[in-house]
């Protein structure tokens, strides 16, 4: 009669399974390695501590102003976010309306949120985005429906960076895609205008873009006729942004394969139907980190706007931290914009590795 052996599961959670064994042959493999994990494990430890510490155990919550938080405790003194925060997240904006600019910010978090879902990819959602954006300009400027107005000039904080660079990315990533089509085009006159605006764009800094979009533009407007200043700034980081990703989606094009063009070709698809179809879609997948980059480092350089006197998200915190008050509480002011920052960024970081690996299912071996 043949004997049977039964394999009896492993006992003890999977989480130890997995992990036990790299601990013991990655950081405690020899002497040397043990007692620099148990150093550096001590330091973390340590560090880890002060910072709760600092920022919870011995925070101060509520108090008048900066003395009153030093006598009263030893932390981080968050009574200056809990008193500034309208002013940093809304900067100038009329303090009776600011829940306009609040609800406008809801509403552009929401919309990029859903944009995000992958089933809501459809041409409704692009309605949507448009229906969001008029409903925030109502917001924002006023004038209607009983609503007071509310100069552009005014327009601050948070919704100003989300604005900023909301619609910079939308504009300027459908701007890219037909400059690095155009740096591509058969057409000499198409390639050469092309090829000049994005190496003069990529060749200034944004600071001077937005110079001349402030300064050198009104000249050459007719008397009489102004351009909002946020207006001014959306087309130069626009025009900024659109430069550097043409280089991206170029670098896709470049990327395909002679393959994909010359079956497109072979199926008698026009020009536009083989891009829209074929080429584009593979193209800004391969380039998609380096897009994303782009992107990010676009939602941070919208800080810059301060030299065109407009207060974003950074200059509104710089602006709080002039009252003589709180004057000195850079650290509370800066790790709470930074937090926000920090959100933003790593989430655009995460969905981006996450929209890679979906769209390149097919592919992976």
């Amino acid at each position: 009669m043949a004997s049977t052996t039964t394999m009896l599961p492993a006992a003890g959670p999977n989480w130890a399974r997995r992990f036990v064994p790299w601990i013991r042959a990655n950081l405690f493999n020899s002497i040397g390695n043990s007692i620099i994990t148990v150093l550096i494990g001590a330091f973390v430890i340590w560090a880890l501590l002060g910072i709760v510490r600092w920022t919870i155990i011995d925070a101060v919550w509520v108090a008048p102003n900066m003395r009153a938080c030093q006598a009263a405790g030893t932390g981080a003194c968050w009574a200056f976010v809990a008193e500034k925060w309208r002013f940093i997240l809304f900067g100038r904006f009329p303090y009776e309306e600011q829940w306009r600019a609040a609800l406008v910010t809801i509403l552009l978090f929401a919309m990029t949120g859903a944009t995000f879902v992958p089933k809501l990819w459809r041409r409704e959602t692009a309605y949507a985005w448009v229906a969001v954006l008029v409903i925030s300009g109502v917001l924002m400027w006023g004038g209607v429906l009983g609503l007071a107005p509310v100069e552009s000039d005014l327009w601050s904080g948070l919704p100003l960076t989300l604005i900023l660079s909301l619609l910079s990315m939308i504009f300027g990533f459908i701007l890219a895609v037909f400059l690095a089509l155009g740096r591509r085009s058969h057409l000499p006159v198409v390639k050469l205008i092309c090829t000049v605006f994005i190496e003069a764009m990529r060749g200034v800094p944004l600071i001077t873009i937005l110079f001349m979009a402030s300064l050198m533009l009104p000249l050459f407007l007719p008397p009489g006729f102004t351009v909002a200043k946020p207006l001014r700034a959306l087309v130069a980081i626009t025009l900024f942004l659109a430069a550097y990703q043409a280089e991206d989606v170029r670098a896709g094009l470049l990327a395909l394969p002679k393959g994909q063009f010359e079956a497109a070709d072979a199926l008698g698809l026009s020009y536009w139907r083989k891009t829209k179809s074929i080429v584009l879609p593979q193209a800004i997948t391969i380039v998609i980190p380096p897009l994303v980059g782009n992107l990010i480092g676009n939602f941070k350089n919208t800080s810059l706007v301060s030299i065109i006197s407009l207060l974003d998200l950074m200059n509104t915190t710089q602006v709080a931290l002039i009252d003589p008050n709180w004057r000195g509480l850079t650290s509370e002011a800066y790790i709470f914009l930074g937090t926000i920052y920090f959100v933003a960024c790593f989430a655009m970081s995460r969905y981006s590795q996450w929209l890679e690996v979906r769209l390149n299912k097919g592919k992976r071996r």
